[in-house]
């Protein structure tokens, strides 16, 4: 078992920056992939960013992400960080921190564990 406590939301103007954290107790995340979704009001959950443990730790954006977000990992402090920089107000939502072993990290069913969620609201 894997438990997951997010934690670094809150609100910021758009163009401003956030780091949220994943902090996991339980187990080891050196051998999961990690991943990190959001879900806005009235939207299903998506994909934001993954980093998986094998290949040296392999990240994938999705598109939206790629440039302005970068996640992380620390197996020493079994962590995981998500930098989110040059946010916008589409990017406002509950931010979901997942962990799991599967070769397809872009997809809900492919996290066994998921921690309870974070707050990011971005004001124009």
């Amino acid at each position: 078992q894997v438990q997951l406590v997010e934690s670094g939301g809150g609100l910021v103007q758009a163009g401003g920056s956030l780091r949220l954290s994943c902090a996991a107790s339980g187990s080891t995340i050196s051998n999961y992939d990690m991943g990190w979704f959001r879900q806005a009001p009235g939207k299903e959950r998506e994909f934001v960013a993954a980093i998986t443990w094998r290949y040296g730790g392999r990240t994938y954006y999705s598109d939206s992400a790629k440039g302005r977000l970068t996640i992380s990992r620390d197996n020493a402090k079994n962590t995981v960080y998500l930098q989110m920089n040059s946010l916008k107000p589409e990017d406002t939502a509950v931010y979901y921190c997942a962990a799991g072993r599967s070769y397809n990290v872009v997809t809900t069913t492919s996290y066994d564990y998921w921690g309870q969620g974070t707050q990011v609201t971005v004001s124009s």
